[in-house]
């Protein structure tokens, strides 16, 4: 029996793309155009530039803007790119999200602020400046472990009204509440854990913002066809077999930029894992349980 697949606005499998640097720290354009088209040439209709993976609390308002057009002449016009703008100054927020539209997006990511903890009323008014910043789509993404604010459903409720703000990125892990600002305000969801991404797709999520798609974006990509096509069965097995690179992935404190780096380095994607500072590169036993995570997986 096949299911309805829900729309999905910006694609639906989509990673959260990590930033190349150069020894010096300096932006590897090159490296992160390649980055983009393995990620393109691996089951991905989607790709975030400048998200967190894409360690974007480091990189510039100039540079973040040299990033997306980079991206955009990687993978050219068919590819859906969501442009990171979240930070915790409105203002700069806005000049992302205006420099993101001029630079070719086609929709924007924004995150709530993260350390000042506005209150529910300070996030609708710092949503409602950004979103009135540019004309592209909105995604408002939700991720209290890392921003200390948890976007409430009144205030979902308040911004689904809007008509640019079309979809969230749900990294809450509640099963039920997503599927509530799925069903109750027509807003697309999709998945922004990695472990929790087949428990989404049964609670309506349209797709994946991804971390363990710079290895396996083929793999969700087959999890995501068995589970539309209703083979929910095949779409467990390959979600199991992913299991231990996912782990490994997402196990590492400060994993995403440093795992992900590493294991486009496994993959001979890059041929550094640079991180900016206050990250750091994976140390050997962490680099060792990474390779061996991707490996059991069968993605090295």
């Amino acid at each position: 029996m096949t299911s309805v697949a829900p729309a999905a606005p910006f694609g639906r499998v989509l990673t959260a793309m990590a930033t190349a640097f150069h020894e010096d720290g300096s932006v590897d354009f090159d490296g992160t155009s390649a980055i983009a088209a393995h990620l393109v040439a691996n089951g991905h209709d989607g790709l975030v530039v400048s998200g967190t993976t894409g360690e974007s609390p480091t990189t510039t308002i100039e540079e973040d803007g040299e990033i997306l057009a980079a991206v955009r002449a990687a993978v050219g016009p068919s590819i859906k790119l969501v442009a990171g703008v979240g930070t915790n100054t409105t203002v700069h927020s806005v000049e992302l999200a205006q420099q993101a539209e001029k630079n070719g997006a086609d929709g924007v990511l924004l995150v709530t602020p993260y350390y000042n903890k506005p209150s529910q009323k300070g996030l609708l008014h710092h949503f409602r400046q950004v979103v009135d910043a540019s004309e592209l789509p909105v995604m408002l993404y939700d991720v209290p472990s890392r921003t200390g604010t948890t976007i409430a459903f009144d205030t979902y409720a308040e911004a689904a009204q809007w008509d640019k703000v079309i979809a969230v990125k749900d990294a809450v892990g509640d099963l039920v509440r997503a599927l509530r600002i799925n069903t109750e305000l027509d807003l697309a969801v999709y998945s922004g854990d990695d472990a929790n991404t087949l428990g989404f797709l049964a609670h309506g999520a349209c797709g994946v913002v991804s971390v363990a798609g710079h290895a396996a974006g083929n793999e969700i990509k087959a999890m995501f066809d068995a589970w539309f096509a209703g083979d929910t069965v095949g779409a467990r097995q390959i979600f199991t077999r992913m299991l231990p690179a996912i782990d490994a992935i997402m196990g590492v404190p400060n994993y995403g930029a440093t795992t992900a780096k590493a294991t486009l380095q496994l993959l001979g994607v890059i041929n550094n894992r640079n991180v900016r500072s206050p990250l750091v590169p994976l140390d050997d036993e962490e680099y060792a349980a990474l390779r061996a995570g991707l490996a059991a997986s069968g993605l090295i």
